[in-house]
């Protein structure tokens, strides 16, 4: 959303500073360390030395600039699509094993923001689902379904679609135990581009398969 022309809450002028870019770091910050329900506008405008007139200004409520936070934090980069839908999944894949075992500031705050909408859903996990998650999703459904020759909302190409986010997540979320069964697994990049190619080469072996 576009701050409107008007007089800015701040000092009576609209002028073009990084107030907005504040706010949205500040409020990841927030929500990342108490959640969405027990956050409030005073903590992150304090964090972000803003007025909290200025929420309201930028992003409408709460739940906006929630929102805005998810895009801006955890929307996975565009790539170019492939033509081909084997292509295509491959590099879906390997976009969603690179992004799920980043490092960095910014990846544990994403961490972050997902586990509290995981362990406690909030009046904004199904903002959480439709910016962050259907997107991918449906995206997913396309591809696996021109694969399989299915429309996208049929089941098998969605129980098709669960497996290989299922497969994913298995790597994302499982490592204390993976490192217990497999010590040499490490998740070096080498070893991140062979689990993205077996995911893809596992999933479309199934794929096309013909009954």
């Amino acid at each position: 959303m576009k701050p409107r022309a008007l007089a800015h809450p701040e000092n009576g002028a609209v002028h073009p500073d990084d107030t907005r870019a504040r706010l949205l770091k500040a409020a990841a910050e927030v929500f990342a360390d108490n959640g969405y329900e027990t956050s409030t506008i005073r903590q992150i405008c304090a964090r972000a030395g803003a007025n909290v007139a200025l929420v309201n200004y930028y992003f409408g409520d709460k739940l906006e600039l929630y929102s805005e936070v998810l895009r801006s934090s955890m929307t996975p980069r565009r790539t170019p699509p492939a033509a081909d839908p084997d292509q295509a999944l491959r590099q879906i894949i390997r976009s969603m094993v690179e992004r799920a075992f980043e490092t960095g500031d910014q990846a544990n705050l994403r961490y972050r923001l997902m586990l509290h909408e995981l362990v406690h859903a909030t009046a904004a996990t199904s903002r959480v689902v439709d910016v962050v998650m259907r997107p991918l999703y449906d995206r997913l459904r396309e591809i696996v379904g021109a694969i399989l020759e299915l429309p996208a909302d049929h089941e098998k190409t969605r129980l098709c679609v669960h497996s290989v986010i299922g497969q994913i997540a298995h790597y994302a979320h499982s490592t204390p135990i993976l490192t217990a069964l497999w010590p040499a697994m490490t998740m070096t990049p080498a070893q991140r581009e062979a689990v993205a190619a077996h995911v893809a080469e596992f999933t479309l072996a199934y794929l096309r398969r013909r009954p």
